[in-house]
């Protein structure tokens, strides 16, 4: 079994994979690291990553396309802003954000 480290150094480097104007979903992640039923992990791996990492965290978002970010340190508004930035169109409905998966969903 992984320590924690190596299993979070895992989905960082998955992560990191997700190309610039794609996003990836918490689940997508966990399956692509043969760790089918880790979305929360990858969630709560993601929280650890300081300022300034190469990691694009703000590429993973829930898989039915909503920013569900709970990092009360990090708001929900910077993750669209960063997104939005990389061309990705987000729509706002009733105070969530949402991306089209159909359209953005990274396909490794």
């Amino acid at each position: 079994m992984p320590t924690e480290n190596t299993l979070y150094q895992t989905i960082f480097d998955t992560v990191r994979k997700v190309p610039y104007g794609n996003v990836a979903s918490y689940g997508q992640i966990a399956r692509l690291i043969g760790s089918p039923r880790s979305a929360r992990v990858v969630g709560w791996a993601l929280r650890t990553l300081p300022d300034g990492t190469d990691v694009p965290w703000q590429r993973v978002i829930n898989s039915s396309g909503m920013i569900s970010i709970e990092n009360m340190d990090v708001p929900k508004e910077q993750q669209v802003a960063q997104l939005r930035a990389e061309g990705i169109v987000i729509e706002e409905r009733e105070r969530n954000f949402f991306v089209d998966m159909e359209k953005y969903q990274w396909q490794p």
